[in-house]
């Protein structure tokens, strides 16, 4: 999220003066909010074009059912509620994927931590490719969960508030992707050399904001003022 000078209106107003009609407090929040919206859809499809239809569709039934918002959670977390909805709509109506047997139930950061070299770029690079792949064999409430918790470094508590479902309902999704994921992605930890630390797979641990797996990259900027025009963000936060 862009930085908001104190003096700026917080999302509340924003989304409020949006429904008395204000012409431009809806391209202000999408503005302040569209990278990490972005970033979550990116990790969730996999793909560009999935994840930049997505945003867009969710900033279309944010901007029409804004009169809706009854504040009981924070704005950025209706935001990104309406986004993952999205982003599952388009995940269950893709051809349904074989997981792997359930094995170790390591987290993503210990799985996918390079040590970074000269060669990182690529390297991180081609990291980031076979790890959405392996994501994407995920069923699609455990990959959102990953995706928020383990990458995006969301608390577990305000990624259940996303997704409208208990903390512990998090935790198990998180605990059991994680499990599919283990045999997928250790190849990818072996071959740079990483160590695997002792005892850290509790589900239930919130992160520190700030993944260690590759971050995911900006889509093409576009003018906020119109959501339909809005079509993803520029980088992370």
């Amino acid at each position: 999220m862009d930085s908001v000078p104190p003096e700026a209106p917080s999302d509340s107003e924003l989304l409020a003066q949006h429904v008395a009609g204000a012409p431009d407090a809806f391209g202000e929040l999408v503005r302040r909010h569209r990278d990490r919206l972005w970033a979550v859809a990116l990790r969730t499809l996999g793909d560009r074009e999935e994840a930049a239809d997505a945003v867009q569709d969710a900033l279309v039934s944010a901007f029409r059912a804004a009169h809706t918002f009854r504040g009981q959670s924070a704005v950025t977390t209706w935001l990104h509620r309406i986004t993952v909805n999205a982003c599952l709509d388009r995940v269950r109506k893709a051809a349904s994927r074989k997981t792997s047997p359930v094995d170790d139930a390591e987290r993503l950061d210990q799985l996918l931590e390079p040590h970074e070299s000269a060669e990182a770029p690529a390297v991180r690079q081609d990291l980031q490719r076979q790890l959405q792949e392996a994501l994407a064999t995920l069923p699609a409430e455990q990959r959102a969960a990953l995706v928020l918790v383990d990458m995006q470094g969301y608390p577990v508590a305000e990624a259940a508030s996303i997704l409208g479902v208990p903390t512990g309902t998090v935790k198990s999704r998180c605990a059991r992707g994680r499990a599919r994921l283990a045999p997928l992605v250790r190849h990818l930890r072996a071959g740079t050399g990483g160590q695997t630390p002792d005892g850290e797979n509790d589900a239930g641990r919130n992160r520190t904001p700030g993944p260690s797996v590759p971050p995911a990259p900006g889509p093409r900027d576009a003018g906020a003022s119109d959501p339909a025009a809005t079509k993803g963000g520029g980088g992370r936060p």
